[in-house]
């Protein structure tokens, strides 16, 4: 039954602890190796994680500001594109979709710059991955004034023995706060790079260059913050949620 629950539903049980417990969240490890050395299937599981593993930050444009941070636990639940591919190199071809729980923090920095970072267990998985930003408020937003704001991101995959797999991204974001709500959306670009290892006979590198579209909502409660996120990368959809604390 929890397969054929919605996205968004996924992404709340996981948030509230059930995924880590619940066998029906649990991913197989991911093994290029299964693919049979079919550069097709290498390609399309590319495709899936450059929109899976991709940088989301799931904030607003507006910065935290100098003496800002937010720290939060978010999880993201991403429809896989290429189901069978990708089922196909983690062992379960009935899974359509990828469960991230994750870690992510944002520092406020002078002259409206703003960093962040991410870390990622996929659960039951040998997936795992770090992750890195650098944002620039081009507009700081005031009552008036929507804030607008340029992102670069990069991304590292980490417990895979057989797969190098990075990914970089771009994006340009608009939000305006309206009492504790704050809504924001974007565009962007992300490149994927996957590298399989020499031992993989008939495989070679694939990249993935992908759109981005995104859209959230992000709500601040004093130190507690709370939001939601809806992200288009590529031909995949990741739906977020998060809880954080933060000034």
């Amino acid at each position: 039954m929890m397969k054929k629950m919605k996205p968004l539903h996924k992404a709340l049980a996981l948030a509230l602890g059930l995924g880590a417990a619940s066998p029906a969240f649990a991913v197989g490890s991911l093994d290029p190796n299964l693919l049979g050395g079919v550069q097709s299937a290498f390609d399309a599981m590319t495709k899936d994680l450059t929109s899976a593993l991709s940088y989301k930050a799931v904030a607003p444009a507006a910065s935290t500001g100098m003496i800002g941070f937010e720290v939060d636990a978010a999880v993201g639940i991403t429809e896989a594109a290429n189901v069978s591919q990708w089922g196909q190199a983690i062992g379960d071809t009935s899974l359509d979709y990828l469960p991230v729980p994750k870690v992510i923090a944002r520092k406020g920095l002078p002259l409206g710059l703003e960093v962040g970072g991410v870390y990622s267990t996929v659960p039951g998985s040998n997936i795992k991955y770090w992750g890195a930003e650098v944002k620039y408020n081009v507009l700081g937003g005031n009552l008036a004034m929507p804030a607008l704001a340029v992102r670069g991101a990069y991304t590292k995959l980490q417990g895979v023995d057989l797969l190098d797999f990075s990914t970089k991204s771009l994006d340009v974001s608009v939000s305006k706060g309206f009492l504790f709500f704050t809504p924001y959306a974007g565009v962007g670009k992300v490149w994927g790079t996957a590298t399989p290892d020499a031992s993989l006979v008939g495989l070679s590198e694939a990249s993935s260059n992908v759109s981005k579209l995104f859209a959230g909502l992000h709500i601040g409660l004093g130190l507690f913050k709370l939001g939601a996120e809806w992200d288009k990368t590529g031909d995949a959809t990741t739906y977020s949620l998060k809880l954080g604390l933060g000034l």
